[in-house]
């Protein structure tokens, strides 16, 4: 029996439990004069992302280049693998999407809402994640609410 208890230890520590984002890469973009998209990468790095930060003016380009609607425009975008997630996306939103592959671009969290993961303030409200569909949409999906 202890055998078999022993084996089970190891085998979790071997594979690691879907959802963690241990050892994840992630590119943040982000305008340098920015300070909650530095505690947004603070709390993916918390959560186990390896989390790489670049500072460029050229944000609303790069989100035209990877067709995000203006709608869904967040303050920073963040690159891990084949998605993109604009704004202060939950962790557990991300990891949904790692995990499952959609096809989509990505998630958003337009704007700066308070409260929301990297954003100082009272949480007002459910806050909403909308999936950033591969092909334009009359209005966006929302993909989770947290």
């Amino acid at each position: 029996m202890k055998h078999w208890k022993a084996l089970a230890v190891t085998s979790l520590l071997a594979f690691p439990v879907s959802g963690l984002a241990a050892d994840i890469s992630a590119t943040l973009y982000k305008n340098p004069n920015c300070g909650c998209c530095a505690e947004y990468a603070k709390y993916l790095e918390q959560n186990g992302f390896d989390v790489e930060t670049i500072d460029t003016h050229d944000l609303v380009k790069m989100k035209a280049e990877y067709n995000v609607p203006e709608e869904l425009h967040g303050c920073h975008t963040t690159v891990v693998g084949d998605y993109l997630f604009e704004g202060h996306v939950p962790v557990e939103s991300v990891t949904q999407v790692l995990d499952e592959k959609p096809s989509i671009i990505g998630l958003s969290v337009p704007g700066m809402p308070l409260g929301s993961p990297g954003m100082s303030g009272e949480k007002r409200g459910p806050l909403e994640v909308y999936a950033i569909a591969s092909q334009s949409t009359e209005s966006p999906d929302i993909y989770a609410t947290h």
